[in-house]
């Protein structure tokens, strides 16, 4: 800018204090009425000014052009109805209008979608950081108007206009999904609450549609609800782990987009309460470690039964002294067995406390689904062994009646090492155990073993149940940290969740993983070869993939793809089904053009929102602080803004002039009082 600057000969305290030593000597001339002291004052101050320094400051300027910045919604949305050509022919518009104006000219930012759906005011605040603020005469936007980023933004200094794209007549419908629970049991009645919108100019008639409703890709099922209002859809899952439930409506005649007309729900499938009974025929150390590690899980009801005075036992002690209530047996292994999922019997031996028509009903839970663990003893060697009764049905290996009591370390099998109870355990040096009871499996899978391979751990399935027999009651060496201890706890968690058919400890099973990018289809099998997995898109196609062995019993492959929806995947005589992204993506989830998202942002600079389809509106400009809109045409404001080329520091006067109007002016001041 032109005008006076001050640089200062001396520095500023010295200038200040100078002023205060002339003020008080004038003051003192003042005072003794001395007649020159307005003219020693004038001197002074001319002295003063001439130490200040004052120079003019003269600027040579170049007007720069006013800036319109024009912001473009390229969105997916935008490619609804012809929206990209209403923006294309809006910006031809624009760009007539802006070149008709003195020193202005377009900037034009385009700006798409990502995950979280249209940023545009993102968008414009980057654009808007790189323009000087001075030289911003106003922002113009093209989009349909659903912004997932709309919210207020820094003072702009000038108007900001909407040019909505669309057309009045456009609608479309939508399926929302009010409420989804993450998790629920597998066969109870669950209630989801789903509602169908419609939005725009809605044709009549509508007031009904059809839900169809599949789970985990399977057959749809149709059933007619109406639109408008919240809607309870009953649903049970089929079966425990990921449960894939897609909702999906009919695409209409007219609306705009059937990308909204789908929804996909994923609920885990999980157990009530898993109720586990624990018979322990005689107290030992590795009690205590079945009972903390069932204790330990919060979703676990324990029932536990301990045998404390065998039959043979006469100690003449009255029982009325020994327990509170009798053990209810015949309740628990007759009429309530059903209720448990899995049932440990812990070093138990037959003393008849446990009649045959018990031990009969046990062999009838496990072949109709239910899950038995013996932890052997010495006892299982024995003429009392659990063996020797109606389980022998179900046990998958016989005692010989040999117990060996010899140190050694429990080894994982070939098998083992692709068995998922026991893959991937930690290796390293564990600890020995010292007693394991010989058997020879006839039937099931050997996954651990002890010295000369003698079976240690055996898994087998009995008609829909499972069973397991661990030959050696030394696991809580482990739990105690003898020699470095071992994976006790993981073993023995992964045997329990294993035989209560947790998803994830399937021997044969087939599942995908979702990210961003793809899906991560997944085999474990026990075979040390597995077929092509075949994968059907939600399109319908269908393609094999070829799976490599990644690990022990784990075969893997990768789907690159961002086709959002349920991937089908079949290999063999397993299915699974996968969902990749939403079913209905975040841009498309309300498409009708509205400008009510940007309202208040338009309003607080005087801008307007205008429907391209009524007509392009002419630009003009307007005086800062005045409304930007009128008939027929939006305003952008002038900035007047000027670019400083060259600045030149010219004195006021020369020195040896202002010294000697300085000195004048004292010498005047001193001949007038002589005079007098």
């Amino acid at each position: 800018m032109n005008g006076v600057i001050f640089s200062p000969i001396v520095p500023w305290p010295v200038l200040w204090g100078t002023l205060g030593l002339i003020v008080a000597i004038l003051g003192v001339a003042v005072w003794r009425g001395l007649a020159g002291w307005p003219l020693r004052a004038l001197g002074a101050g001319v002295l003063l000014v001439a130490l200040s320094g004052p120079v003019l400051r003269q600027e040579q300027r170049t007007p720069l052009s006013d800036i319109v910045l024009t912001v473009v919604d390229e969105s997916p949305s935008q490619g609804l109805a012809g929206r990209a050509a209403q923006v294309e022919t809006a910006l031809a518009h624009l760009r007539g209008e802006v070149a008709a104006l003195p020193d202005t000219e377009l900037r034009v930012v385009r700006s798409g979608a990502g995950e979280d759906g249209t940023l545009l005011m993102g968008a414009l605040s980057a654009a808007r950081a790189e323009i000087p603020g001075g030289r911003l005469a106003g922002v113009i936007v093209l989009t349909d108007g659903q912004v997932h980023d709309a919210g207020p933004l820094s003072e702009l200094p000038a108007p900001l206009h909407v040019l909505l794209t669309g057309r009045p007549e456009d609608w479309d419908r939508r399926l929302i999904v009010r409420n989804a629970p993450p998790f629920a049991i597998p066969g109870e009645e669950i209630a989801l609450v789903l509602r169908i919108e419609d939005t725009g100019a809605v044709p009549g008639g509508l007031a009904r549609a059809d839900l169809r409703i599949s789970a985990d890709g399977g057959e749809e099922k149709v059933v007619s609800v109406p639109v408008g209002r919240d809607i309870p859809v009953p649903v049970r899952l089929g079966h425990a782990g990921q449960n894939i439930i897609r909702f999906a409506l009919p695409e209409m005649p007219g609306e705009l987009t059937g990308r909204n007309n789908a929804a996909v729900v994923q609920i885990n499938g999980v157990r009530d309460r898993l109720r586990v009974l624990l018979v322990s025929g005689v107290p030992h150390p590795g009690e205590r470690t079945w009972r903390n590690l069932l204790k330990s899980d919060s979703a676990v009801d324990l029932v536990h039964f301990t045998i404390l005075r065998p039959p043979e036992k006469q100690d003449g002690v009255p029982v009325t002294e020994l327990s509170l209530i009798a053990f209810p047996t015949r309740e628990l292994f007759m009429e309530k067995i059903d209720e448990f999922d899995l049932i440990i019997f812990d070093r138990y031996r037959r003393r008849g406390i446990l009649p045959e028509s018990y031990l009969e009903n046990v062999s009838r839970y496990v072949e109709e689904g239910g899950a038995v663990l013996v932890s052997a003893g010495p006892d299982y060697a024995g003429a009392e062994s659990i063996y020797r009764s109606p389980l022998a049905s179900v046990l998958p290996a016989i005692p010989t009646a040999r117990v060996r009591q010899e140190g050694f370390r429990p080894g994982v099998t070939d098998l083992g090492q692709r068995h998922p109870v026991t893959s991937g355990l930690k290796q390293g040096q564990w600890g020995r155990w010292f007693r394991l009871v010989e058997v020879d499996a006839d039937r099931g899978q050997v996954v651990m073993t002890g010295p000369d391979a003698q079976p240690l751990l055996v898994l087998d399935r009995v008609g829909a149940g499972r069973v397991a027999l661990l030959a050696s009651d030394h696991a809580w060496l482990w739990d105690r940290g003898f020699e470095g201890g071992g994976p006790q706890m993981e073993l023995l968690r992964r045997l329990a969740h294993w035989m209560m058919k947790e998803p994830d400890l399937e021997e044969e099973a087939l599942s995908a993983r979702a990210d961003g990018t793809g899906l991560q289809i997944i085999r474990r099998s026990l075979s040390r070869a597995v077929g092509a997995v075949e994968v059907i898109r939600p399109d319908g196609e269908s393609q094999s993939l070829p799976l490599e062995e990644t690990a022990p019993g784990v075969f893997e492959v990768r789907l690159d793809t961002t086709e959002p929806g349920i991937y089908r995947l079949r290999e063999g005589d397993l299915e699974a089904a996968a969902a990749l992204g939403p079913a209905a993506p975040r841009e498309f989830a309300e498409v009708v053009a509205s400008g009510a998202a940007l309202e208040p942002v338009v309003k607080a600079t005087r801008g307007a929102v205008w429907r391209i389809s009524g007509g392009m509106p002419d630009l003009r400009q307007v005086r800062s602080g005045r409304s930007a809109v009128g008939r027929g045409w939006i305003g952008v404001t002038p900035r007047d803004a000027m670019q400083v080329q060259d600045v030149r520091l010219v004195p006021l006067a020369p020195a040896w002039a202002m010294l000697l109007l300085a000195a004048g002016l004292i010498l005047g001041g001193w001949l007038r009082e002589g005079r007098r």
